[in-house]
């Protein structure tokens, strides 16, 4: 693996060194910083040119900056003579916006992938999009990877009996069910109402949940305000323990604190794909790394091998 090359700009800096860590190969020296006036400066310190480049950069919060920091270096690396780029971006931002819903809205998650494109991207590397079919939005090769493994195996260890798992709406049933056979459980969907980009309300519970341990899957949390909801209806029919799944832990605003002071939800476990600051590691977030998972993919995409297996639920 001699022509590899990771960088990372200021995104997730740590989920970086693990991936190389897993890849044995150091981390390339990137300068990642600001100009006086607030403009992102970036430099790729090390050699690239004929090498196989990976950027490990997710779109999260503090998105704006992340998003252009990933651009610049993707142009850095194209213009350094990079010999294939590949953006490896656990969490995509802007990808809730992936259709027109209402009137006189933008498609930021088509935006977005214009935007990768032309700063002269090679390749995609993801996992967990808040809509699969944004795979489409590109015209390069996307490799759109799932955390389910990762986090079915912490449930597996915590040998949870009479486990249901629960869609938060409608449109994560295929996740759910997924969950559900992987963990041999049943399946329930919460039937909820969007009053506002933020805010749901819970109108039934389908499936059989009372009595069981419940544990909700999603494929992010912000707010956090859906989620406790969630958590209050199924413990209000019966629901003995929840506890919840998610991929992508943004967090946004009051969330850790609804979190902390929801004395209904056991745990809250996500990835590592969105860094965790000190202020919101409390006891009750449980987080897990998907370094294995994402060096194992850029190996295979580096030696040109398929990375099939990596998509499959295993039983």
């Amino acid at each position: 693996m001699s022509e590899i090359c990771v960088i990372s700009g200021n995104a997730n800096q740590e989920l970086a060194q693990k991936i190389c860590a897993c890849l044995d190969t150091p981390l390339a020296e990137v300068l990642c910083g600001r100009f006086s006036e607030g403009e992102i400066r970036i430099q790729i310190v090390e050699n690239v040119r004929g090498k196989d480049l990976f950027i490990v950069q997710p779109t999260c919060p503090p998105t704006n900056d992340n998003l252009m920091e990933l651009l610049i270096l993707i142009d850095a690396a194209r213009r350094a003579s990079a010999k294939r780029i590949t953006a490896v971006v656990p969490f995509y931002g802007y990808a809730r916006q992936d259709r027109k819903d209402q009137p006189r809205v933008p498609i930021t998650a088509k935006l977005v992938a214009n935007l990768m494109t032309a700063a002269g991207v090679d390749r995609l590397l993801c996992m967990d999009l808040h809509a699969s079919q944004i795979q489409g939005f590109f015209d390069i090769p996307v490799d759109h990877l799932y955390a389910i493994n990762t986090l079915s195996e912490y449930f597996e260890q915590m040998n949870i009996k009479n486990l249901v798992v629960v869609s938060p709406d409608v449109g994560g049933i295929r996740m759910a069910r997924a969950y559900a056979k992987r963990l041999g459980a049943g399946l329930a969907i919460i039937d909820k109402r969007r009053n506002s980009p933020e805010e749901t309300e819970v109108m039934n519970i389908l499936g059989k949940v009372k009595g069981k341990n419940a544990v909700l899957v999603d494929d992010l949390v912000a707010t956090g305000g859906s989620l406790v909801e969630a958590v209050h209806a199924l413990k209000e029919v019966g629901v003995d323990k929840v506890y919840a799944a998610v991929s992508h832990g943004v967090l946004s605003g009051s969330a850790v604190e609804k979190l902390n002071a929801c004395k209904d939800l056991e745990e809250l476990i996500m990835t590592d794909s969105i860094p965790l600051s000190k202020a919101k590691r409390v006891s009750k977030i449980k987080q897990l790394t998907v370094a294995p998972l994402l060096a194992e993919a850029i190996k295979r995409i580096h030696n040109e091998q398929s990375i099939s297996c990596l998509f499959e639920v295993k039983n």
